[in-house]
């Protein structure tokens, strides 16, 4: 099975810039591009997160416009800029999406489990998970043993070094580590946010945050670093799972120069 995830959309209403700078609209229409024009096409497409920029009715009308154009099925999950319920309330068809509340489910018709945790809190930028969240990933889990699964949330749980960004973290990180960490099943904990790809191994698994469509956040480790971004490529991330094994690879989106006949 393959799995396509792209992440933090930034999608404004029509004819409008994020941070009045960057075409996000173009930059999501071409994402879509290149994921209908990946052989082999990917399985299902996970979107984690700032789906739009300010969860406005007409960022979620844009973006149901953008994904009309998506030809393999996806996933939603809210991020620290959606609103939540305007986003279930503009895609009735995603019937998984809880029409109320924190948006968690789980997808289990697919060879490759999906458990998708929200991670926002309404009208903050940083994540956190209650004890009913927690109570629901331990009974989703629970429920996937005997399959490879993969956990979407939006925030990372991890500090990534890049100071501007660890502040809006998920906080109470290791709660969560506690009840992914008793499933050794889990092959991916699959994260956005941070608009860069990261990786470490966390609970017993690996955790990747997965690239933006829009900007990548500048990779500053200093600790008086400042908030900067850059319009370096977008990027997506392939999750493959074949004979057992999950495999993540990094896919530049755009067109660049190539094929030369050498690998």
């Amino acid at each position: 099975m393959l799995l396509a995830q792209i992440s933090d959309l930034h999608v404004r209403p029509v004819g409008e810039r994020y941070k009045d700078t960057v075409d996000s609209n173009r930059l999501c229409a071409e994402a879509i591009d290149h994921l209908n024009r990946l052989g082999p096409r990917p399985d299902l497409v996970l979107i984690t997160g700032d789906l739009v920029d300010e969860g406005l009715e007409a960022e979620y009308a844009s973006l149901r416009g953008l994904l009309a154009g998506l030809e393999p099925p996806c996933l939603l999950m809210p991020g620290n800029h959606d609103d939540r319920e305007i986003l279930a309330r503009h895609f009735p068809d995603h019937a998984y999406l809880p029409a109320t509340g924190a948006k968690h489910y789980l997808i289990d018709r697919h060879p490759v489990r999906i458990v998708a945790l929200d991670t926002t809190v309404p009208g903050e930028h940083h994540g956190e998970i209650d004890e009913t969240g927690l109570a629901w990933l331990e009974e989703a889990l629970q429920a996937t043993r005997g399959a490879p699964a993969m956990v979407m949330m939006h925030h990372p749980p991890i500090a990534c070094g890049i100071p501007y960004l660890d502040k809006y973290m998920c906080r109470k990180p290791e709660r969560i580590a506690r009840v992914i960490g008793r499933f050794s099943h889990v092959e991916r904990v699959l994260c956005g946010h941070v608009h860069r790809p990261v990786q470490q191994r966390w609970a017993g698994t690996l955790l990747c945050c997965c690239p933006s469509t829009a900007t990548q956040i500048a990779l500053q480790l200093r600790p008086d670093a400042k908030p900067a971004s850059f319009s370096e490529p977008p990027a997506c991330l392939l999750h493959w799972w074949r004979d057992g094994v999950m495999v993540t690879h990094t896919s530049y989106i755009g067109r660049f120069p190539g094929p030369y006949p050498f690998a």
